[in-house]
């Protein structure tokens, strides 16, 4: 990396990308962030639009860094490089990996009717929603929903805490009208996510929505009037509940192979 001329980030890119970082700005950019080598890895192997790559020295230290950039070069992505402390500034994690890029969002996944469908209610943290997008990869899932009052699926904390698999899973955000309606579309069952329901494993199922609220207040009132069944995890005594991440992501592996 050391032969490459470093590039003084101009005053507008570094405002667009400091802009990225809340959801306003990426809704009006129509751009998010991208941090870290695996995030990016994957942001390449889902073939995002990479709008430019921001690189500091760090990257050349870390495992898999020089291939990265490579990959980067091969595919003709711009390249700014910087130091270390300037993309420290630019990020959003205290010791940044030496990369950060920009990408285009990408579109919501595909028109197909889905078989399996994850609908997320007012899940706020980022780092919930993150595992909850990556755990719903890992099972198959075809189509994540986010409803109104979740967290952006784009935040930079999600996109990491989703090990940059939100690349690839591309969630649609939408209201609860929108969504319902789809399902109907879908013809899928809806599952909700409560205590006191069918336990998981009970469930011999091919194709299923299962919908997953924040620990608090679980889902809204609509979506339990909506239900077709209602799912819960057995526990031991004692247990009240699990964190929301953890829940779902162990009602999809039940669903998933389960049918």
């Amino acid at each position: 990396m050391s032969s490459d001329p470093y590039e003084v980030l101009s005053r507008a890119r570094r405002k667009r990308i400091r802009q990225l970082h809340h959801r306003r700005g990426r809704e009006a950019e129509g751009a998010f962030l991208v941090e870290g080598v695996r995030c990016v890895r994957e942001a390449l192997a889902a073939g995002l639009e990479i709008q430019v790559a921001v690189v500091s020295p760090r990257l050349e230290q870390l495992g898999g860094g020089p291939e990265l950039l490579a990959g980067l070069r091969e595919r003709e992505v711009p390249i700014a490089f910087v130091s270390d402390r300037e993309l420290g500034k630019l990020t959003a994690t205290q010791t940044p990996q030496g990369i950060l890029l920009v990408c285009a969002l990408p579109e919501p996944a595909g028109a197909d009717a889905p078989d399996r469908v994850l609908l997320l209610d007012a899940i706020q943290d980022p780092g919930n929603a993150g595992t909850l997008l990556r755990s719903a990869f890992a099972f198959g899932v075809d189509r994540v929903l986010l409803l109104d009052g979740c967290v952006d699926a784009y935040n930079p904390k999600t996109v990491r805490a989703s090990a940059g698999l939100v690349a690839r899973v591309r969630p649609l955000s939408t209201d609860l009208p929108g969504a319902l309606a789809a399902l109907r579309s879908w013809e899928l069952p809806l599952l909700v996510a409560e205590m006191g329901g069918v336990p998981c494993r009970a469930l011999r199922m091919e194709r299923w929505a299962l919908a997953v609220g924040n620990e608090g207040a679980g889902v809204r009132a609509e979506l339990r009037d909506a239900a077709d069944e209602f799912v819960t995890i057995p526990m031991r005594a004692g247990a009240e509940s699990l964190n929301a991440a953890v829940a779902g992501s162990i009602l999809m592996f039940a669903l998933a192979t389960s049918g």
